[in-house]
C-alpha cells in the first residue's frame, strides 16, 4: 500500500509512475477521499474542543447562579456528544473508503525499470551457458515422463481433474531431490534460515502481501475461511506483520520449501500440456526483510542466489529485467530467470525475484527502529523463487535426456538420488 501523504505531495509523479504500468491516473480521486476524511476529522476535533470548553462553562454558570445559561450549555454538550458519536463512525467509514481505494493501487516502479506493456518489452540482463546440442529431436518433459511410465496425467485427472499430475518411482524421487538440493543450498551456502510455515493462512496474511483484495480469484479458499497459500512468500513475509524489529536484526533472510496452490484463473488454454501450469506445485521460496538503504543491493544478492541453483545444475538460462507493464502488483523491480527447455525450443520462467520497497511493510504495519532515533520506518521486503521445483524438474528432464529416452541425473543431485546416475 502507498502513502497517501506522499501521493498528496507528488500527484504528478504518482500518476506518471502509474502510467508507466499502464494504469490510469488515481491521484485526484485519492486526494479527494483524503480531503473528505481530513475535513471530517477537523470537525470532530473542533467539536471535542467545544465540548470540553462548554463543560467548563457549565460549572461557571451554575456557580454564578445562571441556571438558564447552564441548561443551555448542557443541551449544547449533549448535542455535541451525539455528533461526536455519529462522527466517529463516519470517520471510520471515510478511513475505510480511503484504505480500500489505496489497497488496489499497484506499487510504483523504480526509475530504472524499463518502459513497456508486456513480456515482449522485457530487457535482457545476461545469459548463462549455452543451449545443449542434441543429435536427435528432443522430446518434451511429458513425453519423456510417459515413456518412462513415471508421469501420469490421466490418473491425476481421475483423482483431481485437470492441471494435476501423479509422479512415480525415480521421477518422484528426482522432484524430491531437487527440492532438498535447493533448500540445502540456500541454507548452507546463501545464509537463509529454513522455515516450515502453515499452508493455510487468514485474510490478513493474504492482504499483507497484496494477494487480497484484488486477486482473490487466483487462490483457493476453504469453507472455514482460510486460504491455501499461492506462494510461501505469504506466510514467510507475514512473520514480521505488526512487529517492530531493531535495525541491527536486519536483514532477515528466510527460505521455505512448500506446496503452493493456484486456481490459475484466466489461464484457460495456456500451457495445458504437461506440468508447466499446475494447481498444486512445490516451490522453494526466498524472502528478505531489510531496511530502506539496503533493499536494492539485497535484490541483486537474491537474484544471484536463484541463478546459482541453475548454475550448479549446469542449466542454460537467461535473466530478464521486467518492464513496468509486466511486473507483479507489489513489485518495484523484478528479475525473471528463464531456463532453456529443448523440448519446447524456448525459454520459460523458473524464478521471479522482486523488491517491494515498503509496499508490503505498510500493509502489514511491519516496522524497524533505528538506534538513537525515536521515529520508526516501515521495513522493505523482497521475495524470489529459488526455484520453482516442478519447472526445474521439467528443465532437468528435457536438458539431460538421452536419445534412448533415459535421463542422466545431474551430478549435483546424485547424492540425493542414492548415487543413481541414469533414469531408465
Amino acid at each position: 500500500m502507498l502513502d497517501i501523504r506522499w501521493i498528496r505531495d507528488n500527484q504528478e509523479s504518482f500518476d506518471k509512475a502509474l502510467a508507466k504500468r499502464g494504469v490510469e491516473p488515481h491521484a485526484a480521486a485519492l486526494v479527494k477521499l483524503d480531503d473528505a476524511r481530513r475535513s471530517h476529522v477537523t470537525k470532530l476535533q473542533e467539536a471535542q474542543q467545544r465540548r470540553n470548553s462548554a463543560s467548563k462553562e457549565i460549572g461557571k454558570a451554575k456557580a454564578s447562579g445562571d441556571e438558564d445559561g447552564a441548561q443551555a450549555l448542557m443541551k449544547e454538550v449533549a448535542e455535541i456528544k451525539a455528533f461526536i458519536q455519529n462522527g466517529e463512525e463516519e470517520e471510520r467509514r471515510l478511513s475505510a473508503a480511503l484504505e480500500e481505494a489505496l489497497c488496489v493501487i499497484p506499487n510504483l516502479p523504480l526509475d530504472d525499470v524499463p518502459e513497456g506493456e508486456d513480456e515482449n518489452d522485457n530487457v535482457l540482463l545476461h545469459v548463462y551457458g549455452e543451449k545443449p546440442e542434441m543429435a536427435f529431436e528432443p522430446k518434451e518433459h511429458f513425453e519423456l515422463g510417459k515413456d518412462l511410465k513415471q508421469m501420469d496425467f490421466e490418473a491425476a485427472a481421475k483423482l483431481s481433474g485437470s492441471r494435476f499430475v501423479v509422479l512415480k518411482d525415480k521421477i518422484a524421487r528426482l522432484e524430491r531431490a531437487l527440492g532438498q538440493f535447493m533448500i540445502d543450498m540456500h541454507t548452507d551456502e546463501h545464509g537463509y534460515t529454513e522455515v516450515s510455515p502453515p499452508l493455510l493462512v487468514r485474510d490478513d496474511a493474504m492482504h499483507g502481501t497484496g494477494q487480497l483484495p484484488k486477486f482473490s480469484e487466483e487462490s483457493f479458499k476453504t469453507r472455514e475461511g482460510h486460504w491455501l497459500i499461492p506462494t510461501a512468500e505469504v506466510p514467510l513475509t507475514n512473520l514480521v506483520a505488526g512487529e517492530i524489529v531493531e535495525e541491527s536484526q536486519l536483514p532477515i533472510r528466510m527460505t521455505g520449501l512448500t506446496y503452493c496452490f493456484r486456481s490459475e484463473a484466466g489461464s484457460a488454454g495456456r500451457d495445458v500440456a504437461g506440468m508447466l501450469r499446475q494447481h498444486q506445485f512445490q516451490k522453494c521460496e526466498m524472502v528478505s526483510i531489510t531496511d530502506e538503504d539496503n533493499s536494492l543491493a539485497e535484490l541483486e544478492r537474491m537474484r544471484e542466489c536463484a541463478e546459482n541453483v541453475l548454475k550448479k545444475l549446469n542449466l542454460h538460462f537467461r535473466t530478464m529485467t521486467l518492464c513496468a507493464g509486466d511486473m507483479g502488483f507489489g513489485a518495484r523491480k523484478t528479475y525473471d530467470i528463464e531456463v532453456w527447455l529443448p523440448g519446447q525450443n524456448s525459454y520459460r520462467e523458473i524464478s521471479s525475484c522482486s523488491v517491494c520497497g515498503e509496499f508490503q511493510g505498510r500493509r502489514m504495519n511491519a516496522r524497524y527502529r533505528i538506534e538513537g532515533e525515536k521515529s520508526l520506518k516501515f521495513v522493505h521486503t523482497l521475495n524470489g523463487s529459488g526455484l520453482a521445483v516442478g519447472r526445474c524438474l521439467i528443465a532437468v528432464l528435457e536438458n539431460y535426456q538421452n536419445e534412448d529416452g533415459s535421463i542422466t541425473v545431474p551430478e549435483a543431485l546424485r547424492s540425493y538420488m542414492g548415487g543413481l546416475e541414469v533414469l531408465k
